[in-house]
């Protein structure tokens, strides 16, 4: 797909602040930061949402989130859980149609919706500096998985 944002990432036309790689799956973190850490995981194939995964590449996808979960949780002891988002289809506020899944760490409770999230982006205020320095950290919890 040639106008996909996420395909132009995982093609390497796009930087990212990669945390984890294979032949089917790239994770990297969310440039727009919900909380920090916030990273997607997304298929190399390109499919719009969930209803266009077959079996296997749900598993291949899938199989990777619980570790890259762990690996994100892990890079800061502040964090206290993690919201896990996969929206599919515009009216369930998918905005780029290349299916991916939101890890969103959770630092503290902010009751501001039901998932306790404020809605707000905080990319703008990280230096690269400061995207690099996290992706780091988390590849380097994968190692030591």
């Amino acid at each position: 797909m040639t106008d996909c944002i996420f395909c132009k990432i995982i093609n390497h036309e796009i930087p990212n602040y990669t945390v984890y790689e294979d032949e089917n799956v790239l994770a990297y973190l969310d440039i727009s930061q919900v909380t920090k850490g916030h990273t997607l995981v997304i298929p190399k194939k390109h499919v719009a949402d969930i209803f266009e995964y077959d079996e296997e590449l749900a598993a291949q996808v899938f199989a990777k989130i619980p570790m890259i979960a762990r690996a994100v949780k892990k890079h800061d002891p502040t964090i206290k859980g993690m919201n896990i988002l996969n929206n599919n289809g515009a009216f369930a506020h998918q905005s780029v149609f290349h299916s991916h899944v939101h890890l969103i760490p959770r630092y503290e409770d902010t009751s501001i919706d039901g998932f306790g999230l404020k809605w707000e982006t905080h990319g703008e205020d990280y230096s690269s500096e400061t995207f690099k320095s996290v992706a780091e950290a988390i590849q380097s919890e994968l190692e030591e998985a």
